[in-house]
């Protein structure tokens, strides 16, 4: 199971973390974990947040299902959604094979900062082997 150190991570099992690209905007990733890709199995669907929703930290934001279950999505930190990643939505079954690049949306945080509720990659790890 692949815990990328350099990604944060939410209870909800999503990871996230700073848009890296050349933009350079401020904008964050947002993924589901190889965990939780694992625990659904083959992804068939995705119900994105839309572009433009108000995120609310660990609240429901979108919905990802699989050939056995639906899960939610939920919100990793307070934001807006600026962008929604098209490619996921036309093959969603990249989640299965790619999780950690495989970002469903970005948000722009209403505080980039405030990371304290996150785990880290050893603490998610602690998190899973508990479950």
């Amino acid at each position: 199971m692949k815990i990328p150190n350099q990604l944060h991570y939410t209870k909800e099992h999503l990871w996230t973390c700073p848009n890296t690209d050349s933009s350079n905007d401020g904008t964050w990733l947002a993924g589901i974990t190889d965990y939780a890709q694992d625990m659904l199995g083959d992804v068939v669907f995705i119900e994105p947040p839309k572009l433009g929703d108000k995120l609310i930290s660990a609240k429901t934001c979108g919905i990802v299902e699989s050939v056995k279950t639906g899960s939610d999505l939920h919100a990793p930190m307070n934001g807006v959604v600026t962008e929604i990643n098209t490619d996921i939505l036309n093959a969603p079954e990249e989640i299965n094979d790619k999780p950690y690049s495989a970002w469903i949306f970005k948000f722009k945080p209403d505080d980039a900062t405030d990371t304290k509720h996150f785990l880290t990659a050893e603490g998610y790890k602690e998190l899973i082997q508990g479950d």
